[in-house]
């Protein structure tokens, strides 16, 4: 990585320099080789912020010194049509080679160089549902839904390797305007919730990530379980990456009838890039201490899961996961100890660019006792069927979604349920 970004500094270099006068600290000092620079600066030369990235131009694999390292920051600043992610990037950057900025003429003042410390995200987002149930082909139920989320996700850096993360959300719903009387039960409605939802420590070294406090799995987050857990993860490796999660697990995840209590969970994950092709492969435990479904023994989990994606080209992916439980429900019509999914994707919105816009079929088949909190929004947890689905971005920031999704019950194929599910969300 060394010699890459080295490469990078060609361009750089057109800022120029020659006639500095140097501040107390040595602006010839290497950055050390570990130092969370380097990788910052790789991410800006692979967005191409940076420019001549990949070029082989310098010899050997000497250290950026720090002079340097600014030189390609303060190109860096120049730009203005960079990403909210780049920017963020940017300003860290220029947070830490503020002496050697103030040489090259950039000016960070020392309100610049702290407010770095801690960074703020988030998004407002509202969702409608419209769901159809039929029995037999007769409508039995129909429900909508207007929820009112926001979101914020605060990062405050701790040193050059550790950094601290949350996840703040305040839901409301819009239908009945928060609290409120349930027409149906005549029970009161705490509909306004604010939760802190996620809260970790996580620590960046080269080939390693560790993380410590409430987060989500990165086993598999998709077909499996896409819920926090508290406890630690550490994963190592570079093209190959392999993951090791230990923690609890509330049990109302699986089971909204369960009692409040947490349950062990346990997760081993494998994950591989070839280029065109990405793998994955994971093995997760969950030991509920009461008995999970009313009709099964079992107060225990496994389930082995694996996952492929793969790029025809930069516009269309086909992504392919299955997973496999070692317990099902009696007298299902389908198992709900297994969920597999097929998934075709054409381009995809992307935040930062107006005009922007993605489209996806896909069959998902999503059992019950395997997939306990999927991230799907079209097909629910145990049932079964087709998804079709787009994405446009209207506006930078701004980013549309529609899903819909024709599916049958896998307890009971009687029962059928079509789902409409829009979302709006507006980033900053």
């Amino acid at each position: 990585m060394k010699k890459t970004l080295v490469s990078a500094l060609t361009t750089a270099l057109v800022v120029g320099a020659a006639s500095t006068t140097f501040a107390a600290s040595n602006p010839f000092s290497d950055v050390p080789a570990d130092h969370w620079a380097y990788d910052a600066v790789s991410q800006l030369a692979a967005d191409g912020v940076i420019e001549g990235y990949g070029d082989s131009t310098f010899q050997g694999n000497k250290n950026i010194t720090r002079y340097e390292m600014a030189q390609m920051v303060a190109k860096a600043m120049a730009k203005s049509d960079v990403s909210a992610a780049d920017k963020a990037m940017i300003d860290k950057l220029a947070a830490e080679f503020s002496d050697e900025l103030n040489n090259l003429g950039v000016r960070v003042s020392n309100l610049e160089k702290h407010s770095d410390n801690v960074k703020w995200n988030g998004k407002l987002e509202y969702t409608y549902t419209n769901d159809k149930y039929k029995y037999n082909g007769n409508t039995i139920q129909k429900d909508k839904d207007d929820n009112l989320l926001f979101r914020l996700e605060p990062t405050a850096t701790v040193n050059d390797h550790w950094d601290v993360h949350a996840r703040l959300d305040a839901k409301t719903k819009m239908q009945r305007d928060g609290s409120s009387i349930n027409p149906t039960t005549g029970e009161s409605n705490d509909d306004d919730t604010v939760t802190l939802k996620r809260a970790w420590a996580q620590a960046n070294y080269k080939n390693f990530t560790g993380k410590f406090g409430k987060f989500g799995s990165s086993v598999n987050d998709t077909i499996v379980f896409d819920d926090p857990f508290s406890g630690g993860a550490v994963t190592f490796g570079n093209a190959l990456k392999v993951t090791a999660e230990v923690g609890r697990v509330n049990n109302k995840t699986i089971n909204a009838g369960l009692s409040d209590k947490a349950s062990n969970y346990q997760g081993l994950g494998l994950a591989y890039d070839f280029g065109k092709l990405s793998t994955k492969a994971g093995y997760q435990h969950f030991d509920w201490n009461e008995k999970i479904w009313s009709n099964i023994s079992d107060e225990d989990l496994s389930i082995w899961s694996v996952g492929g994606k793969y790029a025809f080209d930069k516009n269309v992916a086909l992504n392919v996961e299955y997973a496999k439980g070692d317990t099902d429900l009696a007298n299902a019509e389908d198992s709900e100890d297994k969920a597999y999914v097929f998934e075709l994707n054409y381009k995809g919105a992307q935040q930062e660019n107006k005009g922007t816009w993605g489209a996806w079929a896909a069959y998902r088949y999503l059992g019950s006792l395997v997939a306990l909190d999927p991230t799907y929004d079209a097909i629910n947890r145990g049932y079964k069927g087709w998804e079709i689905g787009g994405e446009y971005t209207l506006a930078k920031n701004i980013v549309t979604t529609l899903r819909y999704g024709d599916t049958k019950n896998l307890y009971t194929n009687d029962l059928k349920l079509k789902k409409l599910f829009g979302r709006v969300e507006f980033f900053f």
